[in-house]
């Protein structure tokens, strides 16, 4: 028989990033990207660059749907939820407390990324709550490199 770490340790495919954005300045809108350089303390141009185990923030692109779901929307856009990194294919959950390459840089999944108050100003009454349990995860990273839309993320 199959254990729980046996089973969690897989995945059936390797993921793919979507779509990239840093927040240059707290409160400002995002700006997307094709590439990223990661540094040893987040994304370069990205406002939050002190480290730490909330560096990179990703969210799965598959739950965009979801949340506009629940807004009553068509559609949601990835700056919208302040994210850095969409990834889709995989389940980021199975990326908690593991290492993880994505692009040529190596980072670790270290919690989930709850949302804030933002959500309500960004998507009206309920956005916080269509975004609970859909907000992705937050990364430190281990080794720095760079990401590209169309890399792949693979569990290490």
């Amino acid at each position: 028989m199959e254990t729980i770490a046996s089973l969690t340790s897989r995945n059936a495919q390797p993921g793919l990033v979507q779509w990239i954005g840093f927040r240059p300045l707290r409160r400002e809108p995002m700006v997307a990207s094709d590439l990223a350089v990661i540094t040893q303390y987040g994304l370069e141009g990205d406002h939050y660059t002190s480290g730490g185990k909330r560096s990179i923030t990703l969210i799965q692109y598959e739950h965009l749907a979801v949340i506009a779901s629940f807004l009553g929307k068509m559609s949601v856009a990835p700056s919208d939820l302040r994210r850095n990194i969409v990834v889709s294919n995989i389940n980021l959950l199975g990326l908690r407390n593991r290492q993880f390459q994505i692009g040529n840089a190596i980072l670790e999944g270290t919690g989930l990324c709850a949302p804030c108050s933002r959500m309500e100003e960004i998507f009206g009454k309920g956005g916080y709550t269509a975004v609970r349990g859909h907000g992705g995860i937050t990364a430190k990273i281990i080794e720095p490199g760079n990401v590209e839309i169309g890399d792949k993320i693979l569990p290490l």
